[in-house]
């Protein structure tokens, strides 16, 4: 009780022990960046093996356990079981001087990153909603955006794993009006669906090729579901900016090709985070404008 008490009578306690539980979750979504494709695309050779060759469906089956939890995670060009001192966020990569321990090979920059853009955000929340129910909903939102952005600018797909149990949550968050009404929220989860939907309809119609996949709508649809329709035009001109930005950016210093895929649930995700924290004051300072 005390402990709950601190939390909520001291916002610089609050902030910074969910900096630090941001940190640690940080890991944990390294974990699920890496292995939720890999798990996804195993469950789709189960289910064509079970199709196509239902007699060798369980050989399949018996395979060994690949999920979230189990194996432990491990240096990948040496095997070397990650111990728990090495698995301190930010700390140990410094520590160990990026290297794994055991052979030397290079642990790449991701993981820290991960880390500490999840500490960051999660401080920044804390801060920003003070101790209450907004700010462990925001929390658990940006969590599952930080997870989505990377496993979409890794594979280009954004798992339904995360995106429908993470519009049904919004629904469920905004029935007391977290942070929208409960009409709100449920127009612009259908909102956000059908918005991306009718782009990318009309795109396919135009050029005959799919701008964009299914997974955007449904990301929309959840971002949505937390914010109400009210943000949805922010989050869309926000997202497309930014889209555009990075993609000219990439073609005029990397030689990007034009016709190259660019994820843009990344975008999405960060224009959401961005609606989140600012959206309020953005909307606010828009339509002041028109007044001025």
């Amino acid at each position: 009780m005390d402990l709950i008490d601190a939390l909520r009578t001291n916002l610089w306690f609050f902030v910074s022990t969910l900096g630090l539980l941001g940190l640690l979750v940080g890991s944990f979504l390294n974990v699920v960046i890496y292995r939720l494709p890999k798990m996804m695309e195993a469950d789709w050779k189960q289910q064509c093996v079970e199709y196509l060759h239902p007699e060798q469906a369980e050989t399949q089956a018996n395979s060994p356990k690949y999920n979230l939890v189990s194996p432990r995670s491990a240096c990948p060009s040496c095997g070397h079981q990650i111990t728990a001192i090495e698995n301190i966020p930010v700390l140990s990569y410094v520590v160990l001087g990026g290297k794994c321990s055991a052979c030397k090979a290079p642990i790449g920059v991701r993981y820290p990153v991960v880390e500490a853009i999840t500490g960051i955000l999660t401080a920044l929340l804390a801060w920003k909603f003070g101790f209450g129910a907004q700010a462990f909903a925001a929390i658990v939102l940006v969590w599952a955006m930080i997870a989505l952005t990377f496993i979409d600018a890794d594979t280009t797909l954004l798992p339904d794993d995360i995106t429908l149990p993470l519009l049904w949550l919004g629904l469920i968050v905004n029935v007391p009006g977290t942070f929208t009404t409960l009409p709100s929220a449920v127009f612009g989860a259908v909102g956000g669906y059908l918005a991306l939907w009718l782009v990318y309809w009309v795109f396919k119609l135009t050029t005959g090729k799919e701008g964009m996949g299914y997974g955007d709508f449904k990301l929309l649809s959840a971002i949505g579901a937390w914010l109400g329709w009210q943000m949805l035009g922010q989050v869309i001109l926000l997202s497309a900016a930014v889209g555009a930005v990075v993609g000219i950016v990439g073609i005029l210093l990397y030689g990007r090709e034009k016709g190259a895929k660019i994820p843009f649930g990344p975008y999405l995700a960060a224009a959401g985070v961005i609606a989140l924290v600012w959206g309020a004051e953005i909307n606010r300072w828009y339509w002041s404008l028109g007044r001025s």
